[in-house]
């Protein structure tokens, strides 16, 4: 019980840590991202109004019947792209990524940058490290021979 406290204790700082570093930092509107292992949701909000200005989930109907299960990355996907529409019928371009305490990894990225693609301006899109792989050093010997070399 003591460690799913602090576990959750870290969650809610990272995520006032994340939000402040959005709202300070940014004069854009916040896409705001939740998920929960079986679904995901997204809005657009309006900080300085405290108004929600288009939302898109994976629990509507409308969006139900293109998902068929609401926590994968398919889901964040379509999610990514129905935000991306409403807001840009609501007039919005640009928006902050408010991800919480979530990485930006899996189904968070994909739902970003499906409403990258979308037309949303939500920043640069975060490219791909690729690191090489560098040739294995040749080694002393097996472990558990005192590190030294076998004569031949």
């Amino acid at each position: 019980m003591k460690h799913q406290k602090a576990v959750a204790k870290q969650r809610k700082r990272r995520v006032y840590s994340v939000r402040n570093r959005v709202k300070r930092d940014s004069t854009r509107l916040r896409l705001s991202v939740f998920r929960s292992h079986k679904q995901i949701y997204a809005q657009i909000i309006d900080d300085q109004a405290g108004k929600t200005l288009a939302a898109a989930s994976s629990v509507e109907p409308a969006l139900k019947e293109k998902i068929s299960y609401g926590g994968n990355i398919a889901a964040a996907q379509t999610i990514g792209e129905a935000i991306a529409q409403r807001a840009l019928e609501a007039g919005v371009k640009q928006a902050a990524f408010d991800r919480r305490e979530y990485k930006y990894h899996g189904r968070v990225a994909a739902l970003a940058d499906a409403a990258r693609d979308a037309g949303l301006d939500l920043g640069a899109k975060a490219e791909k490290v690729v690191e090489e792989k560098k040739p294995k050093a040749k080694g002393k010997g097996k472990k558990g021979d005192g590190g030294k070399k076998k004569k031949e």
